[in-house]
């Protein structure tokens, strides 16, 4: 399985972006997903997630109403949809794979959770 992000860049306070991350090697519709971000010298953050069906979502308390994340099974793909974006958002942006049952829709935020990681994709927001 492989996870690639993209979308990140240089954007000023109040701006926004749109984070893609595309999944192939094993049917996406069998992985909920989430968004994690490291900023430097930092441990890794929850952001977002979404389940794997059923539409759940979750945010990190500092994001909410600011941040949606969606997912588009045809295309394998989980989108991270940054509105309103402050200088402390600047981080490397993580999207993660973890592989669940149907009718589980918890919200996971621990990130020993998850199975597969992207690359990263830096978010830097200029004050």
């Amino acid at each position: 399985v492989q996870l690639q992000a993209s979308g990140g860049g240089l954007v000023q306070a109040g701006g926004s972006l749109r984070l893609s991350c595309v999944i192939s090697g094993r049917p996406f519709r069998e992985y909920a997903m989430g968004w994690f971000r490291q900023a430097p010298g930092k441990d890794y953050d929850f952001v977002a997630f979404i389940s794997r069906s059923y539409g759940t979502t979750g945010y990190a308390d500092s994001v909410k109403g600011r941040f949606t994340i969606s997912r588009d099974n045809a295309k394998n793909m989980v989108y991270l949809e940054m509105n309103s974006l402050k200088p402390e958002d600047t981080a490397v942006y993580y999207c993660a794979a973890v592989r669940t049952i149907m009718t589980d829709q918890r919200i996971i935020t621990d990130r020993g959770r998850y199975d597969y990681w992207g690359q990263g994709t830096q978010v830097t927001v200029s004050s």
